[in-house]
């Protein structure tokens, strides 16, 4: 072999040997840049919240963080009842553990402040009353700061709409899954139940003290839409234990 050719040789082997390294680490950034981007995008899903309180951002709900956020909250709940205060008397609501999405949903819009100054703004004879709404821009301002999303329904955890039931309606706006309006809910009134809203709606919860104001509320004078000829007022709605 001559020098000339042992040269070119030598240089052809350095070359190879130079890219063969290269491509071991341009892959090895890469799979560290991959390993670097997914454990970053965990610590955000987990360290979210806190996040957003040390900055003083305002947290607001979107379809893509709900169901995320909720399950996390769910977590930190160690109450399952609130009582509703109105002009006929308290009602008070246990929420059932085993539907933990609306719970942690009724739980977080209570602690909020969301309820408090809604109406029971519809009233079926023998049949619901509804609340939540209200027709003024203290509860649409709520709804803004809290944020625009639904809750899956989850009709499947054994429980009926019995007499006392709470649920919560499905939205009503481009809905094929009836997914649930977060905002709102009702109270069957029925006796003993109103079975054929099972399997379509969400039962979370049933009021244990009450009734006789729920009964109170449904008997009174409502115009056309069901909506009460006087408001009646959720005064203060408050998460007790």
């Amino acid at each position: 072999m001559t020098f000339k050719t042992f040269s070119l040789f030598t240089v052809i082997i350095v070359l190879l040997f130079s890219s063969c390294k290269e491509q071991r680490l341009e892959k090895n950034k890469e799979e560290l840049s991959t390993k670097v981007k997914l454990d970053t995008i965990d610590t955000q899903k987990t360290e979210l919240k806190e996040e957003i309180e040390k900055e003083g951002a305002p947290f607001v709900l979107t379809e893509d963080n709900a169901i995320e956020f909720f399950f996390e909250y769910n977590k930190t709940i160690t109450e399952n009842t609130v009582k509703l205060t109105t002009r006929f008397g308290d009602i008070t609501i246990e929420l059932y553990d085993n539907v933990p999405y609306h719970k942690a949903n009724f739980i977080y819009l209570t602690k909020k402040g969301y309820f408090d100054n809604t109406y029971f703004h519809r009233v079926v004879k023998n049949f619901i009353i509804q609340g939540g709404n209200a027709d003024n821009l203290e509860t649409a301002k709520k709804r803004s700061e809290i944020g625009r999303y639904l809750l899956p329904p989850d009709t499947r955890k054994g429980h009926k709409h019995h007499r006392g039931t709470i649920s919560m309606p499905s939205s009503e706006i481009d809905n094929p899954h009836m997914l649930a309006s977060p905002y709102e809910f009702f109270i069957v009134v029925t006796n003993p139940g109103s079975y054929h809203l099972d399997g379509g709606y969400t039962p979370f919860g049933r009021v244990i003290e009450g009734m006789d104001v729920v009964d109170e509320i449904n008997s009174q004078p409502v115009d056309d839409g069901d909506w009460p000829s006087q408001n009646i007022t959720i005064e203060k709605a408050e998460v007790i234990k």
